[in-house]
């Protein structure tokens, strides 16, 4: 007995090199070492945890240290990870995210439940919620003043355009609307303190305007995040006909490069340093009093080496103010910016996503932003 278990742990271990095995089957981080079961698929242990949620689809065991049957053996060598995407992945939308590893606990979650507890990828019509070009409902959102977060009306219309709120449920004119065309939103579990947690963005007098929202559910909260890159997929595919898909998808919806506090000082440099809040968008830098600020008190624009903009660790000689030792100095065609970080991986890490962005070439839309920068008000 204990010797059919062993072969048949030492088959199941084999069955890992098998192609598509390598990866898991839902984030795709490397080397999975646990298995659902019941579905036939390899997965990692974060996402094992995930699966042991939906209990009555997906039964999970250790790869390496579980005793395993000639059944369930036989399960996973039929199935694997690659029959299993073609059966549950099998209309997964273009603009709809598929997550990694790297990103949130919900909308891994939420992806896994979709996959395999509402087999949203086997059905279209199980995709209305997201994929219908409007979307309707309640959201909670974080007032601009007092930090309150209170139940608001959203809009979502592919067709205007448009992300709309209501200050009042019964409200004929919306609070505030956001053109699509210039619309983000990226997940914020740990910022906002809720697993929930969304940021949108969008652009008022070519400004950054954050908007912090959630909802209890967690379905409800992805279904918008997907809403929203169906409609900015939408849009992007009139603004730029003929573009290949490839290259409408990283456009959709993007996480920020960078986020976290440095020290800054004024244009004169003579101002002492005061800790704010970084965030770095695309080429926008911009910086905060309070990370969960509606308004950004300041904006700068970094460009790429050919047009003379530059990164360099340290302060210029006589630099005073600062409490934080580690220095960064960015170079622009008309300024510098001076920045300190608390401790020496912080002014590495920032360095690395300022060179990142500076050594990228500019695309075209972006030497109109910069233009707005340099004649900005």
């Amino acid at each position: 007995m204990a010797s059919d278990q062993e072969d048949h742990g030492q088959r199941v271990k084999r069955l890992l090199g098998k192609a598509g095995n390598g990866a898991c089957a839902d984030c795709g981080a490397a080397d999975p070492e646990w298995a659902s079961y019941t579905l036939g698929v390899f997965v990692c242990l974060s996402c094992s945890g995930l699966h042991r949620n939906i209990a009555r689809i997906s039964k999970v065991k250790s790869v390496l240290l579980d005793p395993w049957s000639a059944s369930e053996v036989e399960l996973m060598d039929c199935v694997g990870n690659d029959a299993a995407k073609a059966k549950y992945e099998k209309m997964v939308p273009a603009f709809y995210y598929c997550p990694t590893h790297k990103d949130c606990m919900l909308l891994r979650e939420q992806w896994i439940r979709a996959k395999y507890e509402r087999k949203e990828f086997q059905c279209v019509e199980r995709q209305e919620p997201y994929s219908a070009g409007y979307r309707e409902g309640f959201l909670w959102k974080r007032g601009r003043d007092n930090g309150q977060y209170l139940s608001r009306k959203f809009i979502l219309s592919e067709r205007e355009g448009v992300l709309k709120y209501f200050q009042k449920h019964d409200a004929r004119e919306p609070k505030a609307t956001m053109k699509i065309s210039t619309l983000n939103a990226t997940f914020q579990p740990t910022k906002m303190g809720t697993a929930q947690g969304l940021q949108i963005t969008y652009l008022k007098d070519n400004s950054t305007r954050n908007i912090f929202v959630y909802h209890e559910d967690g379905k409800e909260m992805v279904d918008w995040f997907n809403g929203i890159r169906a409609a900015r997929f939408s849009y992007l595919q009139v603004a730029f006909p003929g573009a290949p898909v490839s290259d409408l998808l990283p456009r959709l919806t993007r996480n920020y490069l960078m986020e976290g506090y440095m020290e800054k000082t004024g244009p004169k440099h003579t101002e002492g340093f005061k800790k704010r809040w970084f965030t770095m968008d695309e080429r926008r830098l911009m910086y905060f009093k309070d990370p969960l600020d509606a308004y950004a008190r300041g904006e700068v624009f970094i460009g790429c080496g050919e047009s003379h903009y530059s990164v360099l660790p340290g302060l210029p000689e006589n630099t005073q103010g600062y409490h934080w030792s580690f220095g960064i100095t960015i170079n622009t065609p008309d300024r510098k910016f001076l920045f300190a970080c608390e401790t020496d991986e912080d002014q590495k890490e920032w360095i690395a996503a300022f060179q990142t962005v500076i050594n990228r070439p500019m695309q075209p839309r972006e030497y109109a932003v910069e233009a707005y920068f340099k004649h900005k008000p």
